[in-house]
């Protein structure tokens, strides 16, 4: 069975700034791919390589966080304000860019470097988590 999103709820807006950011990383980290390994030659073998390629998966973790939003958007009820502080503090933890870290924290931190459009995407999300999601709490 199948559940429309919400379209005005805040994880619906969530989700809509994630996939920017991650469309943003994933224009980017293909430019740095095919710098090292030629051109890749279709979309088709693009998707390859992000879903099997281990030049790719430190995005994987901004994959799932997307499917949690997802899911938890699209859930027949509505979401609970403690399953949306946890999945916004995750986004939170996750998205912090550590120019000295390793794993996604470094990888982000690169992009943030190189792409402009990945900077933007960035700025939008980190202003949704720093907005209030309703009356009584902060996405922040």
């Amino acid at each position: 069975m199948s559940y429309e999103r919400r379209a005005n709820s805040p994880l619906a807006e969530m989700s809509r700034v994630l996939l920017r950011l991650h469309k943003a990383l994933l224009d980017d980290e293909r430019l740095a791919y095919e710098r090292v390994h030629g051109r890749i030659a279709s979309n088709g073998a693009f998707l390859q390589l992000v879903l099997g390629d281990p030049w790719f998966a430190w995005l994987r973790p901004l994959s799932q966080l997307m499917v949690r939003v997802d899911e938890l958007d699209e859930s027949r009820e509505p979401a609970a304000p403690d399953d949306i502080a946890t999945l916004v503090a995750s986004a939170r933890t996750l998205l912090t860019p550590s120019e000295e870290g390793e794993g996604f924290g470094r990888h982000y931190y690169d992009a943030l470097q190189r792409s402009p459009d990945v900077g933007l995407a960035h700025a939008e999300v980190r202003a949704l988590l720093a907005r209030p999601a309703s009356g009584k709490e902060c996405i922040k």
